[in-house]
């Protein structure tokens, strides 16, 4: 048998040494890759699901060079797309948010919103810093705050302890309010010292009998907390109007069944109404009652429907006097989340915020009751654009939630109803929350507020207005279905105060 070469037998040794390097060297870069993901804290994928996770980002790196040929474009998903998200991930990592050859945006569909660049634009000397605004001034305690962007209602028992934890001691740093949502006040929402605005569903969790109603102690318990700034009275939400609440039975744990008062492990439906309240004079009573026994700021959120509503709603306010006014008006679009809702609902049901801001606007307006009451706009409102043209509608304060989700590191993966959330935040599954460092997203939590601050600054100064809340609707234009824009204040001009009776 022909003896191999010398130069073969040491290439084939050379060989074998590498593979067996190669391997020992990707054992060890695994023990580590593992090691470092499950004790660092800025990802939550990476923490939950150690080295795997490493995959995603490197695929969604390549999918940046291969989208155009095979996946969705930027502005196609939906309910947000890429680029949406993509601003609010820069804001909350507070890293440069430019971009660069020009926009992918499309001006040209119908509904489009542009705003209006000032040919003499306020410089940075002119600028100044949203004013504070005086919500309840008939209240023993009004409450005062400067905030544009705030948290929308997200109720613990929807999203974890470790979101809860983040968004509070985040809306503490960012000066801005967090409500509750309908799920009652936990532990987890004073921990960070934010103010807060303590929501009142249909169900009356936090603050319920057993058998339903008030229960006047509970309500006095909350008033109680200093950082509880307001009561907000929710008749209905976006995603589901003429629907209650759903909080699924899994997770309803022995804490969450505690703070709510409902039993464990049981679905937690709300009724679809107040019982108490079936006219717009109930609705005052309810107000009233709550203000009177808290001394606080009292408001209602709702998804505008049927439209004579706040006619008869201002109507019956000037009978009894202005001191009856909500203090303040959340307004939910029809494109509002949630965590689970019919489809026939989150579909179909409700007027969109961007035709029915306009009319609770105007319709306080001719009433004379704006100033009385301050108005809050809520949903799918994640980026500048959006909250810059709440601005120019009219609105006092802009509130979301589904953007501050993102902050936390949601990555749109539509699990929130199925305690699966792969990053922590709509899950009690302690694995997965194990990924969503509070600390950590706090400081991100902030970062996407304060840049929403400074970027809605930014389109009000180009607009040669001094801050956002100077904004006017002659500031934005909206595309008509013929291709050409009309000035929103032609589309939805200012009403004239109606003349006294």
């Amino acid at each position: 048998m022909e003896q191999i070469p010398d130069f073969v037998v040491t290439f084939l040794e050379l060989l074998s040494f590498l593979f067996i390097t190669a391997v020992g060297a990707g054992f060890l870069w695994l023990i580590y890759a593992y090691i470092t993901d499950v004790t660092q804290t800025e990802s939550t994928l990476r923490r939950n699901y150690p080295v795997i996770a490493r995959f995603r980002y490197f695929f969604e790196h390549l999918g940046e060079f291969f989208r155009q040929y095979f996946f969705a474009l930027d502005r196609e998903e939906m309910p947000f797309n890429r680029a949406e998200r993509s601003w609010v991930y820069r804001a909350a990592k507070n890293v440069d948010s430019t971009v660069a050859f020009g926009s992918t945006r499309d001006l040209r569909p119908a509904g489009t919103v542009f705003f209006v660049n000032c040919p003499f634009p306020t410089q940075a000397e002119d600028a100044i810093e949203p004013g504070n605004v005086i919500i309840g001034p008939y209240c023993q305690q009004p409450y005062e705050t400067d905030s544009i962007f705030n948290i929308s209602g997200m109720s613990y028992g929807a999203i974890s302890i470790p979101a809860v934890r983040a968004l509070s001691k985040g809306a503490k740093k960012a000066g801005i309010w967090l409500n509750t949502g309908e799920g009652g006040l936990s532990p987890y929402h004073l921990e960070g010292g934010a103010d807060i605005v303590f929501q009142i569903g249909t169900a009356k969790f936090g603050v319920r009998k057993p058998e339903g109603g008030f229960d006047e102690d509970k309500l006095l318990e909350i008033a109680a907390h200093d950082q509880v700034k307001m009561f907000e009275l929710k008749l209905s939400q976006g995603a589901k109007p003429g629907k209650g609440g759903i909080l699924p039975g899994e997770k309803v744990t022995e804490e969450i069944s505690k703070i709510r008062g409902i039993p464990i492990g049981q679905s937690a439906i709300s009724p679809n109404r107040h019982p108490e309240v079936k006219s717009e004079s109930e609705l005052l009573d309810m107000l009233a009652y709550i203000r009177d026994t808290t001394g606080k700021p009292v408001g209602f959120k709702m998804v505008v429907g049927t439209y004579g509503f706040f006619d008869n709603l201002c109507e019956e306010i000037k009978k009894r006097g202005i001191e009856s006014a909500p203090d303040f008006i959340t307004i939910d679009s029809a494109d509002g989340g949630t965590g689970a809702a019919p489809m026939s609902l989150i579909d179909n049901m409700g007027v969109p915020l961007r035709e029915s801001l306009p009319h609770v606007v105007d319709t306080l307006i001719r009433h004379g009751l704006r100033d009385r009451i301050k108005v809050c706009a809520s949903g799918k409102m994640i980026n500048p654009s959006d909250v810059a043209w709440a601005y120019c509608a009219g609105a006092d304060f802009v509130n979301s939630a589904r953007g501050f989700m993102f902050a936390l590191g949601c990555i749109q993966a539509l699990q929130c109803n199925k305690n699966t959330c792969p990053t922590g935040i709509t899950t009690h599954n302690k694995k997965l929350q194990f990924g969503l460092d509070p600390e950590t997203k706090s400081v991100r939590v902030a970062s996407y507020a304060e840049n929403m601050r400074k970027e809605v600054g930014i389109i009000a100064h180009s607009c040669g207005a001094a801050d956002a809340r100077a904004l006017k609707r002659y500031h934005a234009r909206i595309v008509l279905d013929t291709g050409r824009s009309v000035a929103m204040d032609v589309l939805y001009p200012y009403p004239t105060v109606l003349a006294a009776e």
